[in-house]
C-alpha cells in the first residue's frame, strides 16, 4: 500500500514556476515508478510526466515537454515536478501516481497507474 501526498499548487501567472512535491509513504517508495497527471475542468485526466524507479529515465507529453521536469529523491520518498513557463492551458488539478516498476517508460496510460493522490490545484490566469 502507498499513500501519495501532493503540494506546491497554487496561483501564478504567465510565465511564472512553480515546484509540485508528492510525498509517498511506505518503504517501497524506490520500486514504484511515479507519473503526474492533470485534469482541467470538462476535460479527461491527462498524462503530465513519468519517471523509472531509478529516475534514470523520464518521459514528458508533448505539451509540456521543454517546459517540466520530473525528478525524485528516494531517500525522501519524494517526487517532484518542476514546471516553468506556465501557460493558462496548465490550469488543472495535477496528481500524483504510483505504478509498478516493470511498465515501460513510453506507456503513459492512466490505467497502468494504481496508487493516486489527492490532487493540487495548480491556476494560471489568462
Amino acid at each position: 500500500q502507498v499513500q501519495l501526498v501532493e503540494s506546491g499548487g497554487g496561483l501564478v501567472q504567465t510565465g511564472g514556476s512553480l515546484r509540485l512535491s508528492c510525498a509517498a509513504s511506505g518503504r517501497t517508495f524506490s520500486s514504484y515508478g511515479m507519473g503526474w497527471f492533470r485534469q482541467a475542468p470538462g476535460k479527461e485526466r491527462e498524462f503530465v510526466a513519468q519517471i523509472s524507479w531509478s529516475g534514470s529515465s523520464t518521459y514528458y507529453a508533448d505539451s509540456v515537454k521543454g517546459r517540466f521536469t520530473i525528478s525524485r529523491d528516494n531517500a525522501k520518498n519524494t517526487v517532484y515536478l518542476q514546471m516553468n513557463s506556465l501557460i493558462p492551458d496548465d490550469t488543472a488539478v495535477y496528481y500524483c501516481a504510483a505504478r509498478s516498476s516493470g511498465i515501460g517508460i513510453r506507456t503513459t496510460s492512466s490505467l497502468t497507474y494504481r496508487y493516486w493522490g489527492q490532487g493540487t490545484q495548480v491556476t494560471v490566469p489568462a
